[in-house]
């Protein structure tokens, strides 16, 4: 084999030589094995986890009810098709999602494997239940990347040369006080957006025309961009009025990564449809639509849903993650781990002028770097040599943001608190070194 290089160097060169290059490499990390919020890497190095695999660990790594969970079902049956042979494990999860995400009076749920899924069927499900085409979308959101997934998403570079895109798609510019605001209070900034939200009935799309308006109450992808609460209480308010269905997607903001189960719970704004995935299966892939039952009913039989719904391996993974969740009172470590790196980082913040804005919701936290204190001028050469520094110094975290000027926080939120001051330590130092580098 590769006699010079590491385990880890060997595996990265096995990678280039066998996996498309399409394939994003975001972090140079490896992994042997994986528990709470520690990852060996292939060399046994022990690496403190910031990126939770995209969202995906928020109970941690192997967390052991839900790998018992796993065993004893596997040794059952594996796959038979919920359409085909019904299974309890399908029928119990989507009780329990409506049981913690409320929809109104009554809710019902559907399962799929991935978040990408889970908004093409919510689209389809807005279109049948109101018998409309158009779809509204907003700048910097990620949706996926299935064919109406990736039309939603805003981000060029993650669909070079793959149109034509989804007809009847919608674009308004997301309410992002911090890029947007100037000197603005929030009140004004928000009653601004809301006054472009109603000319678009006028001048983008007719709201007769409308099927549904789509957005991330907290964005992922676009940089962790919480939505102003009156913006989102108006957005509800505009969608009763024209009889659209309010979609959120909460596919790597839910189950507890900002102390809640969605984050539409944290703001008190209820949709009518709303899309989870990630930390929904603590790594398995497991996805799910939830609304509001009569919503949820106008989909005609067969037209929703796929071979691979709700695997009864996933929905036990699921379900065990649930309880998990609810036994350790993952909602309120969720809140006790953001404000703890709130505090830490906001003292950073007054230190290094490059840091620009620290904000998030619960511990889903985002730190955007930008050129003379302008939120217009993204200091987008950072965040590699951060992402780089850390992974050489044992953290794991990625960037967000359309010009990926920003370090997002995405830890398991098992971490212990010496782990997640270890980690923020690591950051610290790698974000003063990335800056006096980039001065030189």
């Amino acid at each position: 084999m590769l006699k010079d290089f590491t385990k880890s160097q060997e595996l990265h060169e096995r990678r280039k030589n066998a996996v498309a290059n399409g394939v994003g490499v975001f972090n140079t990390a490896t992994v042997k094995e994986a528990k709470g919020a520690i990852i060996i890497d292939a060399d046994g190095r022990e690496l403190i986890d910031f990126a939770g695999g995209i969202g995906v660990v928020n109970a941690g790594h192997c967390p052991e009810p839900v790998v018992e969970a796993i065993r004893e079902q596997a040794g059952k049956y594996l796959h038979t098709s919920f359409n085909v042979v019904t299974y309890e494990p399908y029928i119990q999860l989507c009780e329990e999602l409506a049981e913690i995400l409320p929809h109104g009076e009554k809710t019902k749920a559907m399962l799929v494997s991935t978040g990408a899924e889970a908004v093409e069927n919510a689209i389809k499900i807005a279109r049948q239940a109101t018998k409309r085409p158009a779809v509204i979308c907003y700048t910097g959101a990620y949706h996926g990347r299935t064919m109406m997934a990736m039309t939603l998403t805003s981000k060029v570079s993650y669909k070079y040369d793959c149109g034509p895109f989804a007809p009847e798609v919608y674009r308004l510019p997301f309410p992002n006080f911090y890029r947007y605001a100037g000197e603005r209070d929030e009140d004004t900034f928000v009653k601004d957006e809301l006054k472009r939200l109603h000319e678009s009935a006028l001048n983008l799309v007719d709201t007769n025309s409308v099927a549904a308006i789509i957005l991330e109450p907290v964005q992922g992808e676009g940089g962790f961009n919480p939505v102003p609460k009156k913006y989102l209480e108006g957005l509800r308010t505009f969608c009763d009025d024209h009889g659209i269905m309010l979609i959120m997607d909460e596919v790597q903001s839910g189950f507890c990564r900002t102390g809640h189960w969605a984050s539409w719970q944290h703001y008190g704004v209820q949709p009518d449809i709303s899309t989870y995935a990630k930390s929904l299966g603590s790594g398995l892939p497991i996805a799910a639509v939830v609304g509001r039952a009569d919503i949820m009913d106008a989909a005609a039989v067969g037209s929703i849903g796929g071979t691979y719904i709700g695997s009864p391996i996933c929905c036990v993974a699921a379900s065990a993650t649930i309880q998990y969740m609810k036994d350790i009172d993952l909602n309120g470590r969720a809140r006790e781990i953001g404000n703890a790196i709130m505090h830490r980082l906001k003292g950073l913040m007054k230190e290094i002028p490059e840091i620009g804005d620290v904000r998030g919701v619960g511990a889903m936290i985002g730190i955007e770097f930008v050129k003379n204190g302008d939120p217009r001028q993204p200091f987008s050469a950072l965040c590699p040599r951060i992402v780089k520094g850390c992974a050489e110094n044992g953290l794991v975290l990625l960037s967000a943001g359309t010009h990926k000027n920003i370090i997002r926080i995405l830890s398991p939120l098992v971490i212990t608190q010496d782990q997640l001051e270890q980690g923020l330590s690591i950051l610290e130092t790698e974000i003063k070194k990335a800056i006096n580098t980039s001065e030189r």
